[in-house]
């Protein structure tokens, strides 16, 4: 066995921290790349109507609650009796909550009460971004997380 020498630490330690820096130089960059982090243009002035838009949003009552199953994704708003919540209009933004690039807006059409779609998600955690418009104009926003056991097979 050859003698270890100084050179050879010195090269060994520079190697092993070069490796080390590439790897977080590259987990850096894909983060940054898949990541939207907008949530807001601006949030100065989101947050000006925020209290009046939540003060409204909680009169209304309702309850969203996401399920999927055999590839359909069902949507259930409920008002606060438990009956179906009044919708004039609904926009679904379903994708991961670390990259954007699965981002999908399924065509919900509503089917007794419920709202669904047929939606391809693979396994894992998906987060469900509703927007709904009351019939009086109330603005109803939710971000929901949903859980897929079980893979789509297509």
């Amino acid at each position: 066995m050859a003698e270890l020498t100084g050179k050879h630490v010195l090269a060994i330690t520079v190697g092993a921290f070069g490796i080390i820096i590439a790897v977080n130089v590259v987990m850096a960059v894909q983060a940054v790349r898949t990541f939207p982090g907008l949530e807001v243009a601006n949030g100065y002035i989101a947050s000006q109507t925020f209290d009046a838009e939540r003060k409204a949003q909680q009169a209304l009552g309702w309850t969203a609650v996401p399920e999927y199953r055999d590839g359909r994704l069902t949507l259930r708003l409920t008002d606060a009796e438990g009956l179906p919540a009044a919708v004039r209009s609904l926009d679904v933004l379903v994708g991961r909550t670390t990259a954007s690039n699965d981002d999908q807006r399924p065509v919900l059409t509503r089917v007794a009460g419920v709202w669904e779609a047929d939606l391809a998600l693979a396994r894992g955690k998906w987060m469900l971004k509703v927007e709904a418009v009351a019939t009086d104009g109330t603005l109803f926003r939710q971000r929901l997380e949903l859980f897929v056991m079980d893979q789509v097979q297509g």
